[in-house]
């Protein structure tokens, strides 16, 4: 069996886990973890040795842009106290203790190799977020907070291992060039991914097919991601920047059409880059036991410790934070993203997977003097070990926790928010037809019976009738000028949608969920869509 086979059937076998994971349960990412470790018992399975400078540049910028249209840049600005904590310091803590503990028990593995180990393995993976609210129910506010640390603690742990990495393989190490380093990676980062967020949003103005525009969104990605690390920035940080700014204007900018095929591409995309991503953790697992060879026994002691480390602090350090975060919240008059209940769910859901895999597969196999990197073969198998501890123990042991603590989604909340913008967008439904029928001078039978339409049916109904009855008996079908009025109320509408996802208090989810009942009666109502 070639490589090539072997992308195949992880692909396979990540399509097929879908059904499985809802018929059993399990997570995904789990059932891709244990075939890839049966598939590496098979005789005929090669020994995979995939080029380590070519994984995160293939995987983080799809995943990661993927993250980012779940959110957006004000509900990031508005729980950034939240998100600094534990996206930056509880990512640099982890590193260093569990390099600190690694080096302790290994005094073999240097304190930089071990300080790459302590990177790989310091942040949660951001794209379990979304699986996790959507199986257990967990409130916005938590998921909110937990998606932002997700997307940043990427950035934070990328930083901390590239700086390792280098002075693992040149064999320096300056505090303040790193420190300088940092500032200017960040600038050119911030940079790349403004301009290229901003030209691809100008571009994406002047393409008239939803295709064309979401090829687009899938190029700007590994665009940002290859121009920041040519010109010594933050990749990942730029891929992030570029994708924020990018996914939000283009909802405004772009037609109904490209946000309908855009979330099943995107939907698909992160699909099939996780699973094969998980897959390989089973592959290499074969690798890094070959590697260690007869010392792996060995080896499952500092596995264990590093495990109790990153578990240990995370909790630790969402314990001692939370008492000046909730007096700062309270300060501020908003709601809280935890309470001690939610601060022990999102203990628990801390969960290692697709960034921990790709840094620990873009580990280089030698250093700038040919050297084999040091402990390389040990870093992978403990970084695999946390991996599979986070997925097959805590991934499944989650729903009790939630259960445990009786926390769930404020679903009272959700509905009266809901409930609350479908007026706002019926009022501006109703504002454009008031314009439009002056402009148009509609007769008023059908006047009234489309503003009666827009008025009085449930506007979150999925319908698809496409006949006005009119105050004559008889029925009217929306064609020609009809169709093209019913298009622009139910455009104002989704544009009034739009502009309240910006507000910093809204729930992502819930007015995506509007947004599209939106896209597709505008789709429905186009005259070629008939």
């Amino acid at each position: 069996m070639d490589k090539l086979v072997l992308v195949f059937v992880l692909l396979l076998a990540t399509i097929l886990a879908q059904p499985i994971a809802r018929r059993t349960g399990l997570a995904p990412a789990v059932l891709m973890t244990v075939f890839g470790c049966a598939l590496a018992l098979l005789p005929f399975v090669p020994t995979t040795r995939f080029d380590p400078t070519l994984i995160l540049p293939l995987v983080l910028p799809p995943l990661l842009y993927t993250a980012a249209r779940r959110t957006s840049w004000r509900q990031f600005a508005a729980n950034w106290g939240t998100i600094g904590l534990t996206a930056v310091g509880l990512v640099v803590a982890t590193a260093v203790a569990v390099a600190a503990a690694a080096h302790a028990w290994h005094p073999a593995v240097p304190f930089a190799a071990a300080l790459v180990l302590g990177a790989l393995v310091a942040p949660p993976d951001p794209v379990a977020v979304s699986g996790i609210a959507g199986r257990l129910g967990l409130p916005r506010r938590l998921v909110s907070a937990l998606e932002g640390e997700g997307l940043f603690n990427d950035v934070i742990a990328v930083v901390v291992y590239t700086v390792a990495v280098q002075a693992v393989s040149t064999g320096h190490f300056s505090a303040w060039h790193a420190a300088w380093d940092l500032v200017v990676s960040a600038a050119v980062a911030f940079a790349v991914g403004l301009v290229l967020g901003w030209c691809g949003t100008r571009l994406a103005r002047r393409l008239d097919e939803a295709s064309w525009q979401v090829a687009l969104g899938l190029l700007l990605p590994f665009a940002a991601y290859g121009l920041a690390d040519a010109w010594g920035g933050s990749a990942v940080l730029a891929v992030l920047v570029c994708s924020l700014y990018f996914s939000e204007t283009a909802l405004s900018c772009c037609a109904s059409d490209y946000r309908l095929m855009g979330d099943s591409f995107w939907k698909i995309t992160e699909m099939l880059v996780t699973g094969f991503a998980f897959g390989l953790v089973g592959l290499e697992l074969r690798s890094a036991l070959t590697g260690v060879g007869t010392a792996w026994p060995g080896l499952l002691g500092i596995a264990a410790a590093v495990v109790a480390v990153v578990v240990a602090l995370r909790l630790g350090w969402l314990t001692v934070i939370w008492a000046p975060l909730h007096r700062w919240w309270r300060r501020r008059e908003v709601d809280e993203p935890y309470t001690w209940r939610e601060t022990l769910v999102t203990w628990w859901a801390g969960q290692r997977g697709v960034v921990t895999v790709a840094l620990a597969l873009a580990v280089p196999f030698t250093t700038d003097t040919g050297a084999p990197f040091p402990g390389r073969d040990e870093i992978l198998f403990i970084a695999f070990a946390v991996v599979l501890f986070t997925l097959l123990v805590q991934g499944p042991t989650l729903p009790m926790v939630v259960r445990a603590t009786g926390i769930r989604a404020d679903s009272v909340s959700d509905r009266e928010f809901e409930r609350l913008l479908w007026r706002r967008v019926r009022d501006a439904q109703l504002t454009r037809l008031d314009q439009l029928a002056a402009a148009e001078r509609l007769p008023d039978d059908i006047y009234r019976s489309l503003r009666e339409g827009f008025a009085d049916r449930p506007t979150f109904a999925t319908g698809t009738d496409t006949r006005v009855a009119v105050s004559t008996g008889r029925t009217l079908r929306i064609t020609g000028p009809l169709s093209r009025i019913t298009t622009e109320v139910h455009a104002a509408g989704r544009r009034e949608a739009v502009a309240v996802r910006r507000e910093p208090a809204a729930p992502t989810e819930v007015v995506d969920r509007v947004i599209r009942h939106l896209d597709l009666r505008i789709h429905l109502h186009r005259p070629e869509n008939r």
